[in-house]
């Protein structure tokens, strides 16, 4: 099969989404499938306003006709709803071309939180976007029920994976050679430094040892000046990460606004229990209840952060480790090709899923 992935997202950009897209292109064309990934690099770009380090593409409409047209692929999936993914959405409809879609990020409240634009309005742009979608595919169960109550349609239930490989299980924190020896425990916040991620939940919650930010956005300049006792490492290498991640005694993730949140589940695939507030992503990775029926497998959720990092702190490292090897790329990119429909001829994709299946 040929499947023209069209993204706003991908390298050199650090974020889940494009781990999330490296992941499934990297299972696709190991199960033999010819995957074209049309992203910012291959046109002029400019930087995303308030995101330095997001580059999108400019004017791409026509540059992405031509290497869609001389592509001719089997199917189309639009990951991302910034200037590339209205441009191939404007394509396919021109075309009459069925493609997928994917709700990736709660852009309306990132937009709200930097620029006070309404919640509401944001969603009436995604639902038209969304709409002539063949199938909307969505990370958690809550978000596909939260889109559903927003009017959105055509919703499959997703999910993502994790590297266990790389992410490997510590069942002691080891020391982190480029900080030396903190005061325990240490708390770990990994992503984005921007309005959306709520990091002063984090910063400023009452919390004994170190706390360590690892990330960098629109935010970081000026929660480094005020949080001056807390350890800020910047970007790390996924190897390098993966060392940062196993060396934290919890993990916490204060984010509100997130559909899923590969970090939690990175982390715990290196033992590292997971804090966080009961919402979307967090009820989604946390959702495995222990053996004894108390509390979450890997973690701990309350809308009290503070009471979930102390919870988390009493969570099994092992516990942690075998919730994440619940979620793996090969299951989330079999789901992802079956979602997947032909660009031409057979409606909502009857008839394609064993095509896919077979790495044809």
């Amino acid at each position: 099969m040929k499947l023209a992935l069209v993204t706003d997202a991908w390298l050199p950009q650090v974020n889940g989404v494009v781990t999330t897209l490296v992941e499934l292109v990297k299972e696709m064309q190991a199960a033999g499938h010819q995957v074209e990934v049309i992203q910012p690099s291959l046109f002029r770009t400019r930087p995303c306003p308030g995101y330095a380090g997001i580059d999108l593409a400019i004017s791409p409409r026509k540059e992405l006709a031509r290497r869609l047209g001389e592509f001719q692929p089997d199917a189309i999936h639009l990951a991302t709803e910034g200037p590339l993914g209205w441009a191939g959405r404007g394509y396919c409809l021109r075309n009459k071309l069925a493609f997928t879609t994917a709700f990736h990020t709660k852009f309306p409240e990132i937009v709200n939180a930097a620029i006070r634009v309404p919640v509401s309005w944001g969603y009436a742009v995604m639902r038209h976007f969304h709409a002539p979608s063949s199938g909307v595919m969505v990370p958690t169960q809550s978000v596909l029920r939260m889109l559903e109550q927003r009017g959105f349609r055509n919703l499959r239930a997703w999910t993502h994976g994790c590297d266990t490989t790389l992410f490997h299980y510590h069942a002691v924190p080891p020391v982190y050679e480029p900080l030396g020896e903190l005061s325990r425990p240490l708390s770990l916040f990994v992503g984005r430094v921007s309005y959306e991620k709520n990091i002063g939940a984090f910063l400023d919650m009452v919390f004994p040892g170190t706390k360590v930010v690892c990330g960098v956005g629109p935010v970081e300049a000026q929660l480094r000046q005020k949080y001056p006792h807390v350890r800020w490492v910047g970007l790390l290498p996924r190897d390098e990460l993966a060392r940062l991640f196993a060396a934290a005694d919890v993990f916490v993730f204060p984010s509100h606004a997130d559909t899923f949140g590969l970090v939690m589940v990175e982390a715990m695939a290196c033992g590292t229990p997971v804090a966080a507030f009961p919402v979307d992503g967090p009820l989604e990775v946390l959702g495995r209840p222990r053996e004894d029926g108390r509390g979450s497998l890997g973690g701990a959720m309350d809308e009290d952060l503070q009471k979930a990092a102390y919870a988390a702190l009493t969570s099994p490292r092992h516990e942690a480790r075998a919730r994440a090897l619940d979620f793996s790329w090969a299951h989330a990119t079999r789901l992802f090709t079956n979602f997947l429909v032909p660009a031409r001829g057979t409606p909502q994709g009857q008839g394609f899923v064993t095509e896919l299946s077979s790495g044809s």
